[in-house]
């Protein structure tokens, strides 16, 4: 390709990403704002599900890390777990397991599950990575009254996107840098529980 030509190519790619990505940036404070405030306001859930696409790489690592996150008091109180839309019986990837390890988290003996019915409908909180899934389980089980948020949408960092990467299949960076963005985000949920807990025992 000549160098003006993929120069000009260049360009437009990154224009057409600015474009596709600016509602996300752009409504991305109100959001935070809105989901931390609804996670503050409800009841401390006494389950929490995480998912993603396979359930092989941002769901069980999130799961097993907003556990270890969770104070003491709270950790005896909220049952954690995920789950994913296809595959079953799965081990994450040596990626996955050697980006955990690095931040405490053993997912060597993890194993992929599928989302079930009684597993949605007994789920207080359900986390999600990107808007698509959480739009799945709307449509997919109307019946559930559940409350559930994009995890992206916590971040208290700029955003490009509210989608937490997925990095299957991808370099051993790409799931550090996913990583350490749901890292950033379980921190902020998990401060906002623990702020509800704490209105939930100290009423007005």
């Amino acid at each position: 390709m000549h160098p003006l030509a993929d120069s000009l190519y260049l360009r437009a790619r990154r224009l057409a990403r600015t474009v596709k990505h600016l509602p996300d940036r752009t409504f991305h404070p109100l959001r935070r704002w809105q989901t931390l405030r609804q996670l503050r306001r409800t009841p401390l859930p006494a389950s929490v599900l995480f998912i993603c696409h396979g359930n092989i790489c941002r769901s069980p690592y999130a799961a097993f890390k907003f556990s270890a996150m969770l104070p003491a008091v709270l950790r005896e109180r909220i049952m954690v777990s995920s789950a994913g839309f296809v595959g079953s019986n799965r081990p994450s990837p040596d990626e996955a397991r050697t980006a955990a390890a690095a931040r405490g988290i053993v997912l060597e003996g993890h194993r992929s599950q599928l989302i079930t019915l009684d597993g949605v409908y007994d789920m207080q909180l359900i986390v999600v990575m990107d808007r698509a899934q959480e739009l799945r389980i709307r449509h997919g089980f109307p019946r559930s009254r559940n409350m559930i948020i994009v995890l992206g949408d916590l971040d208290p960092q700029r955003i490009d996107t509210r989608t937490v990467r997925d990095p299957v299949m991808q370099s051993i960076d790409v799931f550090e840098g996913s990583y350490t963005r749901i890292d950033r985000c379980l921190i902020q949920l998990v401060d906002a529980l623990s702020y509800g807990a704490v209105l939930e025992n100290n009423p007005a």
